[in-house]
């Protein structure tokens, strides 16, 4: 999979794939990343990238002309069929069904925003999809972009040592994740739940969901909300819930 960044910061983004998944995947080849700074794609000696808005206001609007550029320069090395995605504070949250769709794509071109923000001219021209990490705000899209990249370069074929770690991972089923333990057993008087212990299979499979099902129903009610729960997946959150209470 091919990944472009526009970014007027691009050796921020480049140690995205220096470290960990991503830097494993590049070396394997598995996946390319590419970088644009829209400065290349100035024609004044100050390589300006922004003004001031129409209308007043404080701080400065990324310019139209040296994003078209970039993004133009992007296209043309991108598989077709990659997207523009802006990261934006006014964008959809950014989630695990969203990083599953983008894994099936040949390519992703993630453009990162700074300043106030950009011309909306480009966003309607230009901008296929805007996505945000959440309610609050950064300095500018860079994080975000490579959050992007992290999340959807595990999901794809052979990047992880195990492809079940993937299939596994939080919110790949809707829920958070269930609670891990490793050596030694015993740690301050706290040991490792009898289940896992057990070699029992199906018990631990069980009871990992009924964990999940719990942490989830605590943690983000909504997204049990969401979900819509079994009659098998209710029980279990109940034992859970009993369990509390106890």
């Amino acid at each position: 999979m091919h990944f472009d960044v526009i970014s007027l910061f691009p050796e921020m983004v480049a140690t995205i794939a220096e470290y960990g998944v991503v830097g494993r995947a590049q070396r394997r080849e598995l996946v390319t990343l590419d970088i644009e700074n829209p400065r290349e794609h100035t024609s004044d000696v100050h390589r300006t990238v922004d003004d001031r808005p129409y209308g007043g206001g404080p701080g400065m609007v990324m310019k139209y002309e040296p994003l078209a550029g970039a993004i133009a320069a992007a296209r043309e090395r991108s598989p077709q069929g990659s997207p523009v995605v802006y990261l934006s504070p006014q964008g959809r949250v950014f989630d695990q069904a969203t990083a599953r769709r983008f894994a099936e794509l040949p390519g992703l071109i993630l453009l990162a925003g700074r300043y106030e923000g950009i011309d909306e001219r480009f966003i309607e021209s230009q901008v296929d999809e805007e996505l945000s990490l959440g309610d609050f705000v950064l300095s500018g899209g860079e994080i975000a972009a490579m959050a992007v990249i992290d999340a959807v370069v595990r999901l794809l074929p052979d990047v992880l040592g195990d492809d079940e770690s993937a299939a596994q991972d939080s919110f790949m089923e809707g829920l958070l994740d269930h609670p891990h333990y490793t050596r030694p057993e015993t740690i301050d008087a706290r040991t490792v739940p009898d289940v896992l212990l057990s070699g029992d299979h199906a018990e631990i499979a069980r009871w990992r969901l009924k964990e999940a099902l719990g942490r989830t129903f605590l943690r983000r009610p909504d997204l049990v909300e969401k979900l819509g729960l079994s009659d098998e997946q209710r029980l279990l959150l109940d034992e859970f819930l009993k369990e509390q209470r106890q």
